[in-house]
């Protein structure tokens, strides 16, 4: 069974302020970047892996999706979704790695920021790739491999001036691919490192052809709002992929 730090209530609980009361990386920057890759899911079988408090889910039947269904292994995350619920949404509880569809189920697969938790991650590809349509579209974050390679080394990744000013991220083990622990609200959250080459490699292997890649920093409106968020400008914290389901 895979770590499910999202039900832990302390950790829920920063991560609900963090979105609701804090500067969120996820909407100032991984929404707006992930959705600029879906430009086409006008009747569209989509799977949500790892759908969270059902954000995209409900973003996706709002651009005219057939159906979503999404899947989340976080009790209190599905709670949060069903609040908004949507007659073309259904949402399941149930950990990714253990999902099984006939082959040819979904013409889009969408998963915001759940690969870095996978350990079994090129399987997972594999069977994505299978649930696909021919010509279907898998389309991802994950956080970045330069972010995730010192993840759990330092107690602070940044390299800062005399004034404690952010001036560069440090990136050490970044061959040396894994398990990383380290603290997020709480201690102990595992997460999976892997080089950028391994990421498109299993990619290609399982039957995709990626058609698109982005390292973006902040939404432009957000960082005049709120100048800090300048700094995701020093190091890629996301990786964006689009991946179309070779014929």
């Amino acid at each position: 069974m895979p770590q499910n730090i999202y039900d832990d209530p302390e950790f829920f609980a920063g991560y609900d302020r963090m979105r609701t009361h804090g500067i969120s990386l996820p909407e100032t920057l991984e929404q707006p970047a992930i959705r600029s890759l879906l430009t086409n899911v006008q009747n569209k079988r989509v799977l949500d892996m790892g759908c969270g408090a059902g954000v995209m889910s409900n973003w996706l039947v709002e651009q005219g999706a057939e159906n979503v269904l999404g899947v989340d292994v976080s009790i209190r995350m599905l709670e949060k979704a069903r609040e908004n619920p949507h007659p073309r949404i259904e949402y399941r509880q149930i950990a990714a790695e253990d999902l099984e569809f006939p082959d040819g189920s979904f013409d889009l697969v969408v998963s915001s920021l759940m690969f870095h938790y996978v350990e079994g991650l090129k399987s997972l590809l594999g069977k994505a790739r299978r649930w696909l349509t021919g010509g279907g579209m898998l389309v991802f974050s994950t956080e970045h491999p330069i972010f995730t390679a010192a993840q759990g080394l330092y107690p602070d990744p940044w390299i800062k001036d005399e004034d404690g000013n952010n001036l560069a991220w440090k990136v050490d083990s970044y061959a040396s691919e894994g398990q990383r622990v380290s603290r997020w609200f709480v201690d102990g959250v595992v997460r999976y490192h892997r080089t950028l080459a391994t990421l498109i490699n299993w990619l290609i292997e399982v039957g995709f052809r990626v058609t698109r890649l982005l390292e973006p920093h902040a939404v432009v409106e957000a960082e005049r709002q709120h100048p800090v968020l300048l700094g995701e400008r020093k190091r890629p914290a996301f990786l964006f992929v689009a991946a179309e389901a070779a014929l």
